[in-house]
C-alpha cells in the first residue's frame, strides 16, 4: 500500500499526497512538537516538511527490508532539517539570547521526576526552553546527534553546543524543581 502511495506521490497525484499526509501526520507532528514552541509552530514545520517530502519523494530509496521503516527514517531526516531551518529563520534576527562558549557540567538529578511524568508533560517542559536550548537538547538527547554534528548543522562551535546542552538540562532541572515544589505546596494545603 505505501509503495503505491509513494509511486502516486512521485507522479504528483493529489489523492496519493493526501493519503500520505493522513498516514504520517501524527508521526510528523510528534517529531515537530519537540522542536516547536507550540502546536501552531509545529504544524507549520509539518506542512513545510510535507512540501519537501512531495518535492523530493522521487529520491526516496528503500534502505531496509521494510518500506515503512525506510520511509519513516527518510522522512524523519526531512522533518529534523525543516525544524532546524525554522529555528534558523526564527532566530536569525534575535539578539536577546547570547550564546556563550563556556561549557558547564551539570549533574542530572531529575531522572526520578522525569520517570514519573507523561510524554505530554515532558514535551511541555522542552517547549518552555528557549529555541536554541530546545533545538540542541532535541538533537543531542532525542535524535542522538554528536556535538560536532550539531555544530555543523547550526553553524556554531562544538563548545557552544555543549554549553547550551548543559544550560538546557539545567533549565529543565529548575522547571522540575519548581513543579515539585508547587506539588508539595498543593499537598500541604490539603
Amino acid at each position: 500500500m505505501l509503495e503505491n502511495i509513494v509511486l502516486g506521490c512521485v507522479k504528483a497525484n493529489r489523492e496519493s499526497q493526501k493519503e500520505l499526509y493522513k498516514q504520517y501526520y501524527g508521526f510528523a507532528m510528534g517529531i515537530c512538537m519537540r522542536y516547536a514552541k507550540n502546536e501552531m509552530q509545529a504544524e507549520e514545520i509539518v506542512n513545510d516538511s510535507f512540501l519537501k517530502v512531495y518535492k523530493n519523494i522521487a529520491s526516496f530509496k528503500i534502505m531496509h527490508q521494510n518500506i515503512a521503516a525506510s520511509f519513516m527514517s527518510w522522512m524523519k531526516q526531512i522533518l529534523i532539517h525543516t525544524a532546524i531551518d525554522s529555528y534558523r529563520k526564527n532566530e536569525r534576527n534575535k539578539t536577546s539570547e547570547l550564546i556563550e562558549e563556556n561549557h558547564h557540567d551539570i549533574i542530572d538529578n531529575a531522572n526520578s521526576a522525569i520517570d514519573k511524568m507523561s510524554y505530554a508533560d515532558i514535551i511541555a517542559l522542552v517547549q518552555n526552553l528557549s529555541p536554541t536550548y530546545r533545538t540542541i537538547f532535541n538533537l543531542f538527547v532525542l535524535e542522538g546527534y554528536k556535538h560536532e554534528e550539531i555544530a555543523t548543522l547550526l553553524n556554531i562551535s562544538v563548545g557552544t553546543s555543549k554549553s547550551n546542552l548543559a544550560k538546557a538540562r539545567a533549565n529543565i532541572q529548575k522547571m522540575l524543581k519548581k513543579q515539585n515544589l508547587t506539588l508539595y505546596e498543593e499537598r500541604r494545603a490539603i
